[in-house]
């Protein structure tokens, strides 16, 4: 039973692109993150992960190999997931190390603190 989110079954969705594929785009975005990588590199790790989902789709539940829009399914899926481990793990890390300068406002963000600096007015 086919449908435009899942090719062969939601419960195998469910175990590969979900499970598996997201767990490892969690970890990716948390590695690219520690590592203080660009985001592009994320991206990249991303659509060779979808490559492999797509794989294990086709090797394990019979789905096709080669077809761009459950591809593009998978890939909109692990990019999401990657980039919010991305953003999770990059504002906990301004948050600690730079504390000095900003502070973390939620999961999501950081912000600049007000730096107050002395002013010396000449006379």
């Amino acid at each position: 039973m086919e449908s435009l989110i899942w090719e062969e079954s939601f419960g195998a969705f469910l175990l590969v692109s979900l499970a598996l594929g997201g767990g490892t785009a969690w970890m990716t975005g948390r590695a690219v993150a520690l590592g203080w990588d660009a985001r592009w590199k994320l991206v990249v790790y991303i659509l060779l992960l979808g490559c492999a989902v797509r794989f294990i789709h086709y090797a394990l539940f019979g789905g096709t190999l080669l077809s761009l829009h459950y591809y593009g399914v998978d890939l909109v899926l692990l990019l999401a997931i990657a980039s919010c481990a991305y953003i999770v793990t990059r504002s906990g890390q301004m948050g600690s190390q730079y504390r000095f300068a900003f502070t973390r406002i939620g999961p999501f963000g950081w912000r600049a603190k007000p730096q107050d600096f002395p002013t010396y007015a000449s006379k």
